[in-house]
């Protein structure tokens, strides 16, 4: 008795299963290649520039080292008269300053009653109407970023406004470097005017 080996048929390799799972595999990446080309398009716009009262740009957006954690110092609410004529206008604002380190935060402490006159004052000089739009809180937020460091015994290069016209192009000719304060930023965490 001799039994014959079974023969084992190969039933045909499964083509359209595999051509359908590159298909997908194509089409989502090609998905992810779109999207990702997208979002770089869309995060590379370029920031409106805002020009503070000196007449610099104002920065728009601080860069952040990845390798550092940000450091951050809540204040107490302002609440103060804006210098509106025709009305009696104030506003509520919440501020959280950025720093450079948690030193910074330490003089932060020693020096705060100045710096919250010197935050108070520069929210006091504004009228309703330049701080309701986005360029305006730009502006403020710069302005506080500067009172503050000035209530913190740094001095603040400004431009001297009574230059006369003969020495504008020696000042237009030489770029001098941004000023770096220990205040990266200013953030408004509440921001009401009534």
């Amino acid at each position: 008795m001799a039994t014959a080996a079974p023969t084992v048929t190969e039933a045909p390799a499964p083509a359209k299963g595999k051509k359908k799972l590159i298909i997908i595999i194509a089409a989502a990446v090609l998905v992810l290649a779109v999207g990702g080309g997208a979002a770089v398009v869309l995060l590379k716009k370029k920031p409106v520039d805002v020009e503070g009262e000196d007449g610099e740009p104002v920065a728009q957006a601080v860069k952040h080292d990845p390798k550092s954690v940000p450091v951050f110092v809540p204040l107490d609410p302002f609440t103060v008269n804006l210098a509106d004529r025709e009305a009696e206008r104030y506003a509520q604002v919440g501020i959280t300053l950025e720093i450079t380190d948690a030193k910074v935060g330490d003089q932060i402490k020693v020096f705060m009653p100045a710096i919250r006159n010197n935050i108070l004052m520069a929210l006091a000089d504004r009228t309703a109407s330049e701080i309701a739009g986005r360029e305006g809180k730009l502006a403020l937020a710069e302005k506080v970023r500067r009172e503050a460091s000035r209530a913190m015994g740094i001095v603040i290069e400004e431009e001297d406004p009574e230059a006369t016209d003969s020495e504008a192009p020696k000042k237009k000719g030489k770029k001098k470097a941004a000023q770096v304060l220990p205040i990266k930023a200013v953030h408004f965490s509440n921001f009401i005017i009534q």
